[in-house]
């Protein structure tokens, strides 16, 4: 199955719907499956009194109101991105981070809803996306095995079908270390709840999320920006467009390595068999009727298999039916 990469666009048009189409261009140049966004009404989403999380105040609010308000886009700018990404043959997603929001875009015809780490705990917004019936990818920064199981009986609950439920491992930090990253929880999730698991990614490199689809996430998000020297909160955990083509096609190329699991030789390396594997031949000149002994048989690459080395104790004390020159492959 092929990875479903996902360019986070987030807030990094930082406010400006000329920048958003610049971004789904990029995502096409890049090759993902789909470019995503936040959707919020800013009075809907934090209060006045909202406090910046602690890389966020790097940007120079003064708080989180005043941050979001920046960069909010409105219902009618998410109308014209929707129609440009149908356009240009890309996926439309966008994270609803309140009621309106996702009542919008559900009636805008989202596929996918992506639920924010944040928003794990918003019962009211959980249960309002269950109801919808649509496929839901279910960020998991900052939880722990219980939190995960609550959201996820909110949302069958309420109607959603259990296998529409993936799971992304995430971490909230922006950047994130790569110490904290733990990608073995995503085999966790997936013995824990046998559901699609993904990865979030937000380390500085591209190594994680490669490591993540290595280790079984089948949906990858990283976030896109044009220029990570671009002002806003999340540039610096973001990957440049040259950036994330590669690590796109590091992605394509790890996904073709780890092929269906069973080992046998693959069709490109038969025809090394005979050429890399030895036989079994003589050290020097035996006469006819002369025993085989560890005096005057070797193995040596010959370009043909005769007798495989393998057959070596039932050669042994066997007499020569002929004369064999030395380096000649042995016949019995």
């Amino acid at each position: 199955m092929n990875t479903f990469i996902i360019a986070e666009a987030g807030v990094n048009h930082n406010g400006k719907i000329e920048t958003a189409f610049e971004m789904i261009d990029i995502a096409l140049y890049v090759e993902a499956n789909a470019i995503k966004f936040q959707t919020y009404i800013t009075e809907e989403l934090v209060s006045e009194s909202s406090v910046l999380a602690e890389y966020q105040k790097l940007s120079g609010f003064k708080n989180q109101f005043e941050m979001l308000k920046k960069y909010e886009l409105t219902f009618e700018d998410f109308e014209k991105i929707k129609k440009y990404c149908d356009s240009k043959g890309i996926m439309f997603m966008s994270s609803p981070f309140d009621l309106k929001s996702a009542c919008f875009l559900n009636k805008l015809g989202l596929k996918i809803f992506k639920i924010a780490s944040g928003e794990i705990t918003n019962y009211p917004l959980l249960k309002q996306i269950a109801k919808y019936g649509k496929k839901v990818i279910l960020s998991t920064g900052m939880c722990n095995l219980i939190d995960i199981e609550k959201a996820i009986n909110i949302l069958t609950k309420f109607g959603l079908e259990r296998e529409k439920i993936a799971l992304m491992h995430c971490n909230t930090e922006y950047p994130t270390k790569f110490e904290d990253v733990n990608l073995r929880a995503i085999q966790t999730l997936k013995e824990k709840f046998n559901l699609e698991v993904g990865f979030s990614d937000h380390t500085t490199g591209i190594e994680a999320s490669i490591a993540a689809v290595a280790l079984g996430a089948s949906i990858i998000e990283k976030h896109l920006t044009l220029d990570r020297n671009m002002e806003g909160p999340d540039h610096k955990a973001s990957l440049e467009p040259n950036e994330f083509k590669r690590l796109v096609q590091a992605i394509r190329n790890v996904e073709k390595s780890l092929g269906d699991g069973i080992k046998k030789p693959s069709t490109s390396e038969i025809k090394n068999i005979e050429i890399v594997r030895k036989t079994i031949v003589a050290k020097k000149e035996i006469n006819p009727g002369e025993e085989f002994s560890e005096d005057n048989i070797t193995t040596k690459r010959t370009g043909k298999i005769v007798l495989d080395p393998m057959e070596w104790e039932n050669i042994l004390g066997k007499k020569a039916k002929r004369k064999f020159n030395k380096d000649e492959p042995i016949e019995v």
